[in-house]
């Protein structure tokens, strides 16, 4: 699921939220994210809640990725909590590369030091 949060708040543009059914998949999932991210534009983002592995959060500061396992996403129901943002269908993104929503270096990105 992506919300786009831009208009509700100054912490991030967009929200991509995701789900495992295991810890394994969801440290899977955060570490394809971050290689993508890397190869794409640089950036390896702040991460947090890697080792529990329940909640892994990656902060590319205008994109924030939350991939959760599916109890601590239904206990946490974070897509709850901003109802009032605009879900972008499906159709506009791919997931797999972050495709549409990172066709350029999103704007709040800085780049990282060697």
């Amino acid at each position: 699921m992506v919300l786009q949060i831009g208009h509700l708040t100054s912490i991030a543009d967009y929200f991509v939220i995701c789900s495992g059914n295991s810890g394994r998949q969801v440290k899977a999932i955060a570490e394809a994210i971050r290689q993508e991210m890397a190869h794409r534009f640089g950036n390896h983002g702040t991460i947090e809640g890697e080792t529990a592995a329940n909640w892994i959060l990656l902060d590319y500061r205008d994109i924030i990725v939350h991939v959760f396992r599916e109890e601590s996403r239904i206990y946490y129901g974070i897509e709850n909590m901003w109802r009032d943002a605009p879900q972008i269908p499906p159709t506009e993104y791919d997931l797999q590369a972050l495709g549409h929503l990172l066709s350029e270096p999103p704007t709040k990105m800085v780049p990282q030091a060697s």
